[in-house]
């Protein structure tokens, strides 16, 4: 399931859009960050709410480490894609990530 679709193609600090797991997964890795699920959002057999969670987050005692193979489940049942930003503005790598429905 490899859908990416590019605001703009030639600028990488502009955001991009996918639901590619590979793609997503290399983004997020590249930047340490962590699949996880916010505490106590899940109950029996649902994961709850998922987010990646980056080295150093000031709310990171809210989120709680899971699999990429749990992300993922919970990412498609959701119908989610990832909006994310490769370098912002001025070159640097970016962080800037946003869970969002699929059929927006």
């Amino acid at each position: 399931m490899k859908h990416t679709t590019h605001k703009e193609s030639k600028t990488e600090h502009l955001s991009h859009t996918t639901t590619d797991h590979e793609e997503i997964r290399r983004w997020a890795e590249a930047r340490k960050a962590k699949p996880a699920t916010v505490k106590g959002t899940g109950g029996k057999g649902d994961t709850g709410i998922i987010r990646l969670d980056f080295p150093g987050y000031s709310g990171a005692d809210k989120l709680q480490e899971i699999t990429w193979d749990e992300f993922f489940k919970k990412f498609d049942e959701a119908g989610l894609a990832l909006v994310y930003q490769e370098e912002t503005a001025d070159g640097k790598k970016s962080n800037f990530n946003k869970l969002v429905s699929r059929h927006d």
